[in-house]
């Protein structure tokens, strides 16, 4: 193992950041979840229906990426879709009943995840928060971290690569 003690900080919260996001999917997939459907569900259970292009921008994810982790929640029956009445040409994600519970038991499997529990949390929650932010504004463009690691940050720091 190499000596992690000479590691720059930002090689140890990447490689930090890697490990609990493999670690929390193979959880999630006993839920037919993955960190980046978990995420889709959150937006979907605090603002409701949306549909695709609109749920990939508040995420920052493209389009594409969106459709295929809402084809993944709707086959798993997290998520129905319905053609929009306003546009046709789109269709609008809802999360089901069964979505909401798989988020709740994502929830408790994410805070149970990392080691060492709450030892020193609030001060690394802090500290990650403040790197979101400053890093976020430069990539996103915008004054805040993504509507998604918001909501995210309820139950704990969540990445959706």
């Amino acid at each position: 193992m190499p000596d992690l003690q000479n590691w720059p900080t930002a090689r140890l919260l990447s490689t930090a950041a890697r490990l609990v996001e493999h670690a929390w999917n193979e959880k999630l997939a006993s839920l037919g979840l993955t960190h980046a459907g978990v995420i889709a569900l959150e937006v979907l259970d605090a603002e409701g229906d949306m549909a695709q292009a609109q749920l990939a921008a508040k995420v920052r994810v493209q389009a594409q990426t969106m459709g295929k982790t809402l084809s993944r929640l709707e086959a798993h029956g997290h998520i129905t879709r319905v053609r929009s009445q306003s546009d046709r040409r789109s269709q609008l994600a809802s999360i089901s009943e069964l979505g909401r519970q798989a988020l709740e038991s994502s929830r408790e499997l994410e805070r149970n995840i990392t080691p060492g529990g709450d030892a020193g949390a609030d001060e690394l929650r802090d500290r990650l928060a403040t790197v979101i932010r400053r890093l976020g504004t430069t990539r996103w463009g915008g004054p805040t971290v993504p509507e998604a690691m918001e909501l995210a940050g309820n139950e704990g720091l969540s990445d959706h690569g």
